[in-house]
């Protein structure tokens, strides 16, 4: 039996149809980030490791609506999209593939509900998305999207109880995680016509979005993109705190993320203006140690306890 069927089986997931379906949202998940996928995979427990694909699944789907396909039918596939998903929530059942998985996964985490309408009630903040005038512009589209969609997933993770100390530290990271990908992925975003760093920040440093635009390799360009690379490596050593939030089963997981990060910063400063071109990818060697040693972790785990669940991270039987 596959490494899959036996993570389906150890979910509870037994229903032919719906197995097919969380098979074919893993297969999205995958696409979605691939370095993510095979550290949640190796890393995560069992029981846990369907419904973390079939929410990755469904936040890269509503993503797609919201930032894909042509500008004047975005708003009308996002409206589609959100009452199908609130209809499916209401009645409990759904005729879309990608729906019946997170209904299912519903069933084995309740709290999800509330996550998921969070994140139905504040996505439009993506729809007309070009870019930021301000770093509190930034930090509002943090509060209005990004996090609620991390939260998505990372729920999945949380502990029992008070939910405001992990709320934070996701905040932290999220914030870190999606200003080093607006650094990173400047040239591809400026050639959909999105500005992600700040217009402040550029004035600060004497630069124009022409010089982006152009790939200028100038003194102003070289330290806007170094002091952008600073500011969220340093949120990115703010966040380490969230590995402790997190139950024992979630940690791994979470330290490969963050180093995941870590690395792609790192390999992101050393290409310099050249992002200004091309993204920069992290190191594969160093990602690897990265998963050998989590897996190394998560095994441990395991061993202390055999079917690796813990309070809140468990699924029905």
């Amino acid at each position: 039996m596959s490494a899959w069927n036996q993570a389906l089986d150890a979910a509870g997931i037994h229903d032919p149809g719906l197995r097919d379906d969380y098979t074919r949202q893993r297969e999205l998940a995958a696409r979605f980030k691939r370095s993510a996928y095979l550290a949640a995979r190796l890393l995560l427990p069992r029981t846990l490791f369907p419904h973390v694909v079939a929410m990755t699944a469904f936040m890269h789907h509503s993503d797609n609506l919201l930032d894909s396909g042509p500008e004047g039918g975005r708003a009308a596939a996002y409206d589609t999209w959100e009452r199908q998903v609130r209809d499916a929530l209401a009645t409990g059942t759904a005729d879309h593939p990608v729906i019946r998985p997170v209904l299912d996964t519903l069933t084995a985490h309740p709290r999800l509900r509330g996550h998921i309408e969070e994140y139905l009630g504040t996505a439009r903040a993506d729809l007309d998305f070009v870019g930021f005038a301000t770093e509190a512009d930034h930090q509002a589209y943090i509060d209005a999207y990004s996090l609620p969609a991390f939260l998505l997933v990372a729920c999945l993770l949380a502990p029992e109880g008070d939910g405001a100390e992990f709320r934070a530290g996701c905040r932290t990271f999220i914030d870190a995680s999606q200003r080093l990908d607006f650094v990173n992925d400047l040239a591809e975003d400026l050639a959909d016509g999105r500005l992600t760093i700040p217009r402040e920040t550029l004035e600060r440093h004497g630069v124009t979005r022409d010089d982006l635009e152009q790939a200028r390799d100038l003194p102003g360009t070289r330290a806007l993109i170094t002091a952008v690379l600073g500011q969220a490596r340093a949120t990115l050593a703010a966040s380490r705190p969230l590995v402790a939030i997190v139950p024992a089963p979630g940690r791994p997981l979470v330290r490969a993320l963050i180093a995941f990060d870590e690395l792609t910063a790192a390999a992101a400063a050393r290409k310099g203006a050249g992002l200004l071109k091309a993204s920069a990818r992290p190191s594969v060697p160093g990602a690897v140690r990265v998963l050998l040693r989590e897996y190394g972790n998560a095994r441990r785990l395991r061993h202390t306890n055999v079917d690796g669940t813990r309070p809140g991270l468990t699924s029905r039987a």
